[in-house]
């Protein structure tokens, strides 16, 4: 019976000793090891660890939209002038070539909220009637009948530096390469040239005319927008806080536009 309860004692205390051996190998793994398997056992749990890179905004590309005019009010003008400056909608367009960004994470240990700036080019481009184009009157924007035998076209165009100040939230969807985001602020407006362009048939010869000044437009102007976007999916829709001729000198008129990306860099 002695002999019995000696075997059991040194039995247990054998296989203590190799558990106590087994316990001080697996601790005394180099750290180089031990933070591999740590980041191992992450990733096979979490997937791809999307928290390593640096918030990146979703400013950047090419952008084109439909342009529109909000509450024109032409109280300034006789009846015979009213609505000279109503777009065709369905051909007035905008074109943003957004060339520089730079993103700034608001969060130490996420990239999912930060601030977006950037430099920006817009296109702005309105179909007015083809028999109506405007001109920089003494007092304000006049309206011109055109008299060619056929008049085929008739636009308005604008070019602008953009600079945004936005700010933007995205949502990550399975890893990093996904995600719902979300961006609204503020973008100035810097006006570059303004023309009219006509173009129109004379005895059978095409001709194109363009007259270049800046019609009382504001030489800067600015617009609140909101953006939305997933994968290759980017929408977006803009709307000017200001009328878009200075008080007084032209239609009183609030532009904005909506429109998508054909390219995101």
């Amino acid at each position: 019976m002695k002999r019995f309860l000696l075997i059991i004692f040194l039995s247990g205390l054998f296989v203590d000793v190799v558990r106590a051996q087994e316990d001080s190998t697996q601790w005394q793994l180099p750290a180089e090891r031990r933070q591999s398997r740590i980041t191992l056992i992450r990733n096979k749990v979490l997937g791809t660890n999307y928290w390593e890179e640096a918030f990146r905004g979703n400013w950047a590309g090419i952008f084109v939209g439909l342009n529109g005019l909000a509450k024109t009010d032409y109280s300034g003008y006789p009846e015979n002038e009213q609505g000279f400056f109503d777009p065709d909608l369905a051909r007035s367009y905008v074109i943003d070539i957004n060339l520089i960004q730079l993103s700034k994470g608001l969060q130490r240990s996420r990239n999912t909220i930060g601030l977006v700036t950037g430099v920006g080019l817009e296109l702005q481009s309105w179909y007015l009637d083809n028999r109506i184009t405007v001109t920089k009157g003494l007092f304000r924007l006049q309206p011109v009948t055109l008299n060619h035998d056929d008049p085929q076209k008739s636009k308005f165009i604008s070019s602008y530096l953009s600079i945004p100040f936005l700010a933007e939230f995205q949502i990550p969807m399975k890893h990093y390469g996904n995600r719902l985001y979300f961006s609204a602020g503020l973008i100035v407006h810097k006006r570059l040239t303004t023309h009219t362009k006509i173009k129109y048939t004379h005895l059978d010869k095409g001709y194109k005319l363009k007259s270049p000044d800046d019609y009382y437009l504001r030489n800067f102007r600015t617009s609140a927008t909101f953006r939305i976007g997933y994968r290759w999916i980017n929408l977006f829709a803009s709307c000017d806080l200001q009328q878009l001729f200075i008080t007084n000198k032209g239609p009183e008129t609030f532009p904005y536009s909506a429109g998508f990306a054909l390219v995101s860099f």
